[in-house]
């Protein structure tokens, strides 16, 4: 992959990086301002009735699931952008030892995939194959 390709694929992993810290910021912020009115009584968020309680903390777990994964993201787009600054990024894992020859680009990941799967660390063959064992 040439120093130009590698630069707009780590401008585009900083961007999706960018926006997801935003979407957990702002993820956070409301979780502040509900505990905030959760604290005093008679402005609570919650009624007293159970099935709007059971709603609401479903509706939370909900939340705490989508920013979980939102945060593994996160973890994965730096280990990304690890690789793009050793120069290893776009290169298939399973095919770097040992060429593969699975697809036309082996060792390294078609760039319509790394445009999709911008985390990617296989090709589409080696990451069909290890789903399978």
């Amino acid at each position: 992959m040439t120093k130009k390709e590698l630069a707009e694929f780590k401008e585009l992993l900083i961007g999706k990086r960018n926006t997801l810290l935003k979407d957990l910021g702002q993820f956070k912020d409301r979780e502040v301002a509900s505990k905030l009115k959760d604290s005093s009584a008679e402005n609570s968020a919650y009624s007293f009735h159970m099935a709007d309680v059971g709603t609401d903390n479903q509706e939370r777990e909900k939340a705490y699931f989508f920013a979980t994964r939102e945060g593994k993201y996160v973890s994965l787009i730096e280990e990304a952008l690890q690789r793009v600054e050793k120069g290893t990024y776009g290169i298939c894992m399973d095919c770097v030892e040992e060429k593969q020859d699975l697809c036309p680009t082996c060792p390294e990941i078609p760039r319509e995939r790394l445009l999709a799967v911008p985390t990617a660390t296989r090709c589409v063959p080696c990451k069909e194959r290890a789903e399978k064992s």
